[in-house]
């Protein structure tokens, strides 16, 4: 059975707590596209996703960036 990931929730803390510049960047070396997934997710549940405009735009462009076929992260 597979883990679930904790990197959407250590994510979503950060912002929780004000410091959206290193969630950016969290964000900018996310694992997989599914991490990214949950973490929007997290952030709509929350109720954080029209508050920063900045971090809605680096969840939209890397969800665009690790979906492209040959820019993925190897494990």
């Amino acid at each position: 059975m597979a883990r679930a990931s904790e990197w959407p929730n250590k994510v979503l803390a950060l912002v929780k707590g004000g410091n959206t510049a290193a969630a950016i960047a969290q964000i900018k070396v996310a694992p997989t596209v599914k991490d990214l997934r949950q973490l929007q997710a997290a952030l709509a549940s929350a109720g954080l996703t029209g508050r920063y405009s900045d971090l809605d735009a680096a969840v939209t462009d890397n969800l665009a960036l690790l979906s492209a076929p040959r820019l993925h992260r190897s494990p």
